[in-house]
């Protein structure tokens, strides 16, 4: 290695470590200001009068954990390049390698802080339509928020559709972070230099021969060391990641149930939001995997792995954002409302309970963000 090379080395991972740091400092500053120092302007009647930080009640905790979890994510940086240190880390490529099991765990921790500081963010900004009453004509009408009224007004119908919806956006993002931990060890095993060729592998669907190396001890290893094995993993997982987002946009989108010609009349089982949220999940997830299959077959160049790295932090937004939208069909917003009997609505037995057809809630606020 040449002392430019070095540099060139040396200067990404120097960038690196101080832009977690500004991140850190930044992210401390700004919960620091947002909880002493800015005051809400309240100018609402629903909004209560107790409220002076811009913190939403019960957040706090939830900044601190991010806060810790960005801490302790400087602590398994250095865990992971301390395992390239010594001679035995060199293999047969003489380079220093890290471990990619701590590279797995070091990019894990990234992408778990990302998620929750998406969630939380999302979850602030529809803190008024969560937690605040709509303004009733009628003064006897029952305390419910916003959400709990769209949940209210909505058919059994319509929210077991929106259930299944919410049950398939999670497992999508499940399984996007499930690919993006393998694409960790595909990374620090160098297995995208192997197989380049979509969608067979050395012309076989599944290389067996190739996927258990007998000297490696014990066998589950080769599942996280073996070329062949991490490479296929990573196949089969970025391939029903997108099959899963292009099934539930189709579902969520395409049912009866989900069309938007009956959000008008207060009866579609999905929200703009919601709507908006499945188009981009199914185009991101197709996007991402070919852009995946383009990585492989040239070679793995470092422009398209990073683009491919950054998309799927897309697509895994995309799942966030929708799964939040659709968060007036979970069981906890059900139970609040006082649907009969939860578990029947979302099985598709039985009746609604106390749940109301009418569309007020919806003709009130054709424009509510969910």
């Amino acid at each position: 290695m040449t002392l430019d090379e070095f540099k060139y080395i040396f200067y990404w991972e120097w960038g690196h470590r101080m832009m977690g740091r500004v991140v850190g400092l930044v992210y401390g500053a700004g919960w620091a200001y947002f909880t002493w120092m800015h005051r809400p302007k309240i100018s609402a009647d629903s909004i209560p009068k107790a409220i002076t930080s811009a913190i939403p009640p019960g957040y706090q905790s939830r900044l601190a954990v991010l806060f810790a979890m960005g801490g302790t994510q400087g602590l398994v940086g250095w865990w992971m390049v301390k395992s390239g240190l010594g001679e035995d880390r060199f293999g047969d490529r003489n380079e220093i390698r890290v471990s990619p099991y701590r590279l797995a765990s070091h990019l894990g921790m990234a992408v778990g802080t990302y998620s929750l500081l998406v969630w939380t963010g999302l979850g602030a900004l529809s803190f008024p339509v969560d937690r605040y009453a709509m303004a009733a004509k009628e003064k006897s009408a029952e305390t419910l928020s916003m959400l709990q009224q769209y949940t209210k007004n909505l058919s059994p119908n319509a929210l077991r559709h929106a259930q299944k919806v919410r049950g398939g956006v999670l497992t999508t993002v499940g399984l996007t972070g499930l690919t993006i931990l393998s694409g960790a060890f595909v990374a620090g095993n160098d297995a995208g230099n192997a197989y380049n060729t979509y969608p067979l592998m050395n012309d076989q669907w599944i290389p067996l021969e190739d996927m258990v190396d007998p000297n490696k001890l014990p066998k589950w290893r080769n599942v996280f060391e073996t070329t062949a094995t991490v490479q296929w993993n990573h196949r089969v997982l970025g391939t029903a990641t997108a099959l899963s987002a292009v099934g539930v946009a189709g579902f969520g989108l395409l049912h009866p149930m989900g069309r938007a010609s009956l959000a008008a009349m207060g009866r579609s089982s999905t929200t703009p939001q919601v709507r908006r949220g499945l188009v981009s999940l199914g185009t991101a997830a197709t996007a991402q995997m070919s852009l995946g299959i383009a990585t492989l077959l040239n070679y793995v160049p470092i422009n398209l792995a990073a683009t491919h790295q950054l998309g799927s932090l897309v697509v895994l937004t995309c799942g966030l954002y929708t799964a939040h939208s659709l968060r007036y069909a979970s069981r906890s917003v059900m139970s609040k409302v006082a649907i009969g009997n939860v578990s029947k609505v979302m099985s598709g037995g039985g009746g609604g309970g106390t749940i109301a057809k009418g569309p007020a809630v919806v003709s009130k606020v054709p424009t509510m963000k969910l």
